[in-house]
């Protein structure tokens, strides 16, 4: 099977190539077809996303990418955004899980948040009234509200889930996020078979932190799914443990939800476990659970031992030592 490989910038290109050793070690029948994005691309081309990568993406159907630069506050929009736009990748589906026997303060962590990928204030309109003030719209249809409460309406049922928590802020935005939640207990009435709650956004923020065995399936809005999910990923190890994917109708592009963190890139003391881990989705969503769950047992038995740590996990290891331990322990 053909797949683009967006490998990114800063440490993309160091952890793209941790998750191309692995698929190696495992002989997983994954054509890599390699067109890169950002702001490495447009200090050689004068461009970030070239043609011929969305010229790729649409025939090849999936992609995996590693981070990419966006500056903050100025400069050009988001290629992750660009990205879900281009390709209506409405689903950012993220699971918070920990991948291995990690000290933490909460056991059991075990949800998965369903982030509306296309309108919300990550629609991106702006408007500057005077140099004093400057306005962003919340844009929330019920077209996209159903297709994204649906789909996670029916993960929870395919995947045998319990409950699914419709996430919004309906007390005060009681236009947007009320349609949000309005058209939540209209899908909900459709699945009687799933547990079915609403809750406040910053409700759920303390919850999280509080009591996180009481999550199951969360779907919210864009800006709200965005936070949570950083949140959620605290819960479990930080974001170079956890995976990622953006689903259309028929194309995805996976990807790990951590930075490029420029500050690290070169130096060869990335975590690829995040990249591994979305490739692991990726590989579930193809059938090929067998392999995604070799590489996931590798993984939890690399962390069982704290000298395979990297400094995100408050070790000394480095990209290609963990990678290699992970390999080293897929026979196991």
């Amino acid at each position: 099977m053909k797949i683009t490989l967006i490998r990114g910038d800063g440490i993309g290109p160091e952890i793209t190539a941790a998750m191309e050793k692995v698929v190696g070690a495992l002989g997983i029948d994954l054509e890599f077809e390699e067109i890169n994005a950002g702001l490495s691309v447009f200090e050689e081309e004068g461009v970030y996303i070239l043609q011929r990568l969305f010229d790729s993406i649409n025939k090849n159907k999936i992609a995996i990418k590693g981070p990419i630069t966006t500056p903050i506050g100025h400069g050009f929009r988001s290629i992750n955004v660009e990205l879900r736009k281009k390709f209506d990748l409405f689903a950012n589906i993220r699971p918070i899980k920990v991948p291995g026997p990690l000290e933490l303060k909460f056991d059991g962590v075990d949800m998965v948040i369903f982030r509306e990928n296309t309108e919300d204030l990550y629609a991106g309109i702006e408007e500057k009234i005077s140099s004093d003030e400057a306005h962003s719209i919340k844009v929330i249809t019920r077209e996209k509200s159903q297709r994204i409460i649906e789909k996670a309406f029916e993960y929870a049922r395919k995947n045998a889930r319990n409950k699914v928590s419709i996430i919004t802020k309906a007390n005060i935005m009681k236009l947007s996020d009320g349609l949000f939640l309005e058209v939540g207990r209209e899908v909900s009435k459709k699945f009687p078979d799933i547990e079915f709650e609403e809750l406040l956004v910053d409700n759920t923020a303390m919850q999280m932190v509080m009591n996180p065995g009481r999550f199951d399936v969360l779907v919210t809005e864009n800006l709200y799914g965005d936070i949570l999910s950083d949140l959620g990923a605290g819960l479990v190890g930080g974001l170079g443990l956890m995976p990622g994917v953006n689903k259309g109708k028929d194309i995805a592009i996976y990807e790990s939800i951590h930075g490029s963190a420029p500050d690290i890139a070169g130096k060869n003391l990335a975590n690829p476990i995040a990249m591994l881990l979305t490739l692991c989705l990726l590989l579930d969503d193809i059938n090929e659970k067998e392999k995604a769950e070799k590489i996931r047992s590798a993984i939890y038995k690399t962390l069982a031992d704290k000298k395979n740590y990297t400094r995100d996990l408050g070790g000394e290891n480095t990209t290609t030592g963990i990678t290699d331990a992970i390999i080293s322990n897929l026979g196991n």
